[in-house]
């Protein structure tokens, strides 16, 4: 498969940053994490989610730095779990708590970070690819893995896509159609959850729950109808991300960082449209 994507490259885009493996390889990564990233921005920008977002991420480095504590060579798993649990944790005192949403995961994110950042201070250090994540490393392996995620979040979000959406804008009306709006969320943020843990090391903790929410933010602004909001958010991801790894090719800058600064310049732009259009 790796081999026909390479020709594919080759053919289509014959540049000179294109002529190293690593750029092909971050290239298709990109073009697999951005829609999913615009997908599931729209429902975390809906529903008022962004903080809780980014408490996944502190969540799932906790989450690598006890499978680094166990021994594991990669902990990608020990963190999905921890990062699902995590989510699970949080939307069901969110449900039974009469506590602010904001206030019961600023609790819990300020207290996985801590729990990460005590773990991994006493082994080896934090890698600075979870911080800011390294895209430019990424595998073959790797990214027949993303795949594998890639497809089952799609398959997933077509079949809740509507019960999260109409619980977002009215949550009786969920209800009077029979949608369990816990048992939803629950399974909408275990999806956040794995989409978090497993592109952070390439995309980092620093950046990640800025890609999620600004390509969303800025559909939000000029979108129409809901359609429009979706497709509007995928394209600024993928643009953002094709982007941003390009143009850190050319001004070696940190990829992630670059995404995320050409994802925030079209979010102005399209909140300069919205204003000037409401005058």
């Amino acid at each position: 498969m790796m081999d026909a994507w390479y020709r594919l490259v080759d053919l289509v885009l014959p540049f000179e940053w294109t002529s190293h493996i690593f750029m092909k390889n971050a290239l298709l990564a990109v073009l697999l994490f951005s829609p999913l990233f615009g997908l599931l921005g729209t429902m975390i920008v809906s529903n008022r989610m962004a903080f809780f977002s980014d408490a996944l991420g502190h969540g799932a480095f906790t989450g690598i730095a006890i499978g680094g504590l166990m021994g594991l060579m990669d902990p990608v798993w020990t963190a999905a779990l921890f990062s699902i649990a995590f989510s699970v944790v949080i939307t069901l005192i969110k449900h039974y708590s009469k506590a602010s949403t904001d206030t019961v995961i600023g609790v819990f994110s300020s207290t996985t970070i801590a729990t990460g950042l005590v773990i991994m201070s006493r082994g080896k250090g934090i890698p600075n690819s979870l911080l800011v994540g390294d895209i430019l490393s990424i595998t073959p392996g790797e990214i027949a893995f993303f795949l594998g995620i890639f497809a089952v979040v799609i398959v997933l979000w077509i079949l809740i896509l509507n019960r999260v959406f109409l619980i977002s804008i009215n949550r009786s009306l969920a209800l009077s159609r029979g949608i369990n709006p816990l048992w939803t969320e629950m399974l909408f943020t275990a999806i956040i959850a794995v989409v978090v843990t497993v592109s952070l090391q390439w995309v980092g903790i620093l950046i990640i729950n800025s890609m999620l929410v600004l390509p969303a933010a800025a559909a939000r602004n000029i979108a129409g109808s809901v359609r429009s909001y979706h497709a509007f958010s995928v394209a600024s991801a993928l643009v953002s991300g094709t982007g941003g790894l390009v143009l850190s090719y050319f001004w070696n800058t940190a990829t992630g960082a670059t995404m995320v600064l050409l994802a925030a310049l079209i979010y102005f732009a399209t909140l300069a449209v919205k204003i000037r259009f409401r005058k």
